[in-house]
């Protein structure tokens, strides 16, 4: 039977190693750690769990076991992720951000580039060897990076520049919100990969490419930010002054594609996202649920035999099921077309991230008023699953457009991914809304 839901042995030890992890070494962090009012104290809090995560092989589990990985499939990822997100979606962030800044040397990096940084990622005695990926930038006009593939020049869309000086570039300008480039005391990770504008001249599509900036470069400095949510994994603002690096730490197969880069990136993370929701959801659910087993509301038996209790619950049931199936479909189409999953990732992140937050919060009000005392984890379950349809491309930025931009295309076959056919994602799929001119008094797509 070529459809089975049955979980191999091999998938389900993955599972359980996760769920053990998540269950009895960072859940006893996280409440401390969540409640934590400075950013970086947080973060520094889970610094063991995420030690002791390193030693398992969860750490890098998704990079190649040939440079040291676990080798982990896609499918086999989220289903560990699933379980620690219903622990922390945090935490599991600083994990995926790993995946996020050293794939891309899997993919586009030559050789050299490929063994220092991936086996230093994974050789390191310590355990805390981190990675950052930094690709959105400030808010300003003009600023930020939702049309990061905008095709007009600098300083539109991605801000940062890296100027090409004899063996080195030198980069200027400023990276914010991305995760883990501060490193465990603010000072940097040991590596992060950079999305700059190496041709200001050109626009998102051509101008841009990826650099490697290593822990200790002169003119850099981080920033953590202070966000409401997803509070165990680190957020930060980079500020570029002349700060230079050599010129063979540019990604080699990046250059002028730091566009397709940013696209798979996200396209490879749209499921983790996905079931990062679904195991948000089931922790509310699961919450919600045992309460109302529970507690009778001043009712002659417990609240689940009511109907809207029961019918509400069932709905949320059904949502955080498909969700999950739907990240699987995700996950694996992604392990059988090289990594590339630029239309179903993106689908993928929108449905699950939108539909689960709606989830929580019906949790929540069958809960009633007492979801909102924080001696419960609803308020928690609340933050963390706002966060989702915000991050990670954003769903009105990055995400919805590259759906639209497949869409869009001549030769889009709407049934491509029931087929499972491979949906090619090409740099005439972007810019698709990013630009607008005025014609007779109307907006017309450029």
């Amino acid at each position: 039977m070529a459809i089975d839901f049955t979980l191999s042995a091999d998938q389900k030890n993955v599972q359980q190693t996760a769920r053990d992890f998540a269950e009895n070494v960072l859940a006893p962090v996280v409440r401390e750690a969540d409640r934590e009012p400075d950013p970086l104290k947080a973060f520094q809090l889970t610094k063991p769990a995420y030690i002791e995560a390193y030693r398992r092989g969860i750490a890098f589990g998704m990079l190649p076991k040939e440079y040291g990985g676990g080798g982990l499939t896609n499918v086999e990822l989220i289903l560990a992720a699933e379980e620690i997100c219903a622990v922390d979606p945090g935490f599991a962030c600083t994990l995926l951000v790993n995946g996020l800044a050293l794939l891309p040397v899997w993919y586009w990096g030559n050789e050299e580039q490929k063994r220092r940084v991936m086996g230093a990622a994974t050789s390191d005695a310590s355990g805390e060897w981190i990675a950052g990926y930094a690709a959105s930038e400030p808010p300003g006009t003009p600023g930020g990076t939702a049309n990061f593939d905008s095709p007009a020049p600098h300083p539109v869309g991605i801000g940062v520049t890296a100027r090409r000086d004899g063996d080195s570039y030198v980069l200027n300008g400023r990276k914010y919100w991305p995760c883990n480039v501060g490193g465990w005391d603010g000072n940097g990770a040991n590596v992060n990969l950079v999305v700059v504008r190496t041709d200001p001249s050109k626009g998102g599509t051509e101008g841009l490419s990826a650099v490697l900036v290593e822990r200790g470069t002169p003119g850099v400095t981080y920033n953590i930010i202070d966000s409401f949510g997803h509070r165990l994994t680190p957020n930060s603002e980079i500020i570029f002054e002349d700060a230079r690096i050599p010129a063979e730490n540019l990604v080699e197969g990046t250059y002028g594609n730091g566009d397709l880069l940013i696209n798979r990136n996200f396209a490879w993370s749209g499921p983790v996202a996905g079931i990062a929701a679904v195991g948000v959801a089931r922790a509310a659910y699961e919450a919600a649920l045992s309460w109302c087993k529970t507690y009778t509301a001043g009712a002659a038996h417990p609240m689940i035999h009511f109907q809207n209790v029961g019918y509400v619950l069932g709905d949320v049931a059904a949502r955080i099921e498909a969700s999950r199936y739907f990240c699987w479909k995700a996950a694996h189409y992604i392990d059988q077309h090289g990594y590339h999953g630029e239309l179903i990732g993106a689908m993928n992140k929108v449905f699950c991230t939108e539909l689960l937050l709606d989830s929580v919060y019906k949790c929540m009000q069958v809960v009633g008023v007492n979801s909102a005392d924080r001696t419960h984890m609803f308020e928690k379950y609340l933050r963390e699953a706002a966060i989702f349809p915000i991050y990670d491309g954003g769903n009105f930025g990055m995400q919805r457009r590259r759906v639209h931009g497949v869409l869009a295309s001549p030769n889009f076959n709407p049934r491509a991914l029931m087929d499972n056919e491979f949906v090619h994602f090409v740099k005439d799929m972007e810019v698709v809304d990013t630009v607008q001119l005025i014609e007779r008094g109307h907006l017309a797509p450029a």
